[in-house]
């Protein structure tokens, strides 16, 4: 039987309980922090005796814990990303940056790669001056109703672009998201063309953003910069005038520091690279 096409083609070194552990862990999310075993089956998209095996391992590791029959994360599993932090370098190479630019403009500015549908944080600083969707490391948020991510589209060839908006299930998340396929994607070609992309209360309302590409040594885009403030304070025109040139000189450092850092340069290709398969979340094939 051939694989669908969310499902992962296991190479001859690939490490299927592995694969199955790191599903499980990524089922837990903030609206699912503590589950039982089948509803973790459920979202890791492995059989209940696959997630058993693999929620006894992360337990006996100490990354699961369990209380009445119901498991969620240890804070053991921070570990696992703040070991990427401090061998890429990241808050050494980005964080600089991000504060420079807060001190200038106030409001917030982060770092994003693309992955599959999404955008995945891997920096950020605000001011936190009000109450608005959590931005932070390790978060992430669709692609299409935000700067970055539709900076980080424009840095796709052509035929994953396509791919991209032809997987692409949209969700009306404020009254001005944008999510017809035709719109979607001229806002992408303009963004391409431009060379940033802005967003205004699309993700969610009071967030106005604007976003420019970090590329790597070959001019592939790597990752995507951004700058945001609060609608009611800020229009896009004043963000455009005012930030723009501000983030391109941000995003101009960020880039040749990545050939001081190897590390990092490849870890972001990596993830930009990993993110031409947009069937939607990979699911491990279960053994007839």
């Amino acid at each position: 039987m051939n694989p669908g096409p969310n499902e992962v083609v296991a190479a001859p070194e690939f490490v299927e309980a592995l694969a199955k552990g790191l599903s499980v862990i990524e089922a837990f999310d903030q609206g699912h922090a503590e589950m039982t075993l089948s509803e973790v089956a459920r979202r890791a998209g492995v059989t209940p005796a696959a997630a058993r095996r693999s929620l006894h391992t992360l337990t006996a590791l100490g990354y699961v814990c369990h209380v009445n029959r119901r498991f969620m994360l240890s804070a053991r599993v921070l570990l696992l990303g703040a070991a990427y932090l401090r061998a890429a370098h990241v808050e050494e190479i980005l964080l600089p940056e991000l504060v420079r630019l807060v001190r200038r403009f106030g409001d917030a500015a982060s770092v994003t790669v693309l992955d599959r549908h999404d955008i995945l944080y891997i920096a950020h600083h605000s001011e936190q001056r009000a109450r608005r969707m959590t931005a932070g490391i390790g978060v992430t948020y669709p692609a299409y109703p935000t700067s970055m991510g539709r900076v980080l589209l424009a840095g796709l060839p052509q035929d994953q672009l396509d791919a991209y908006l032809a997987g692409l299930r949209t969700e009306k998340l404020t009254e001005f998201t944008v999510t017809d396929r035709g719109k979607l994607a001229a806002i992408v070609a303009r963004a391409r063309r431009k060379g940033y992309a802005t967003a205004i209360d699309e993700l969610d309302y009071g967030i106005t953003a604007i976003a420019v590409p970090i590329r790597d040594r070959e001019g592939r885009v790597v990752a995507a910069l951004n700058s945001s403030g609060y609608s009611g304070r800020v229009g896009i025109e004043e963000m455009i005038t005012a930030r723009l040139s501000e983030l391109r000189e941000s995003a101009g450092r960020i880039s040749q520091a990545l050939a001081r850092y190897p590390t990092l340069a490849r870890s972001l290709g990596a993830a930009g690279g990993g993110a031409g398969t947009f069937a939607g979340p990979a699911r491990i094939k279960e053994p007839a």
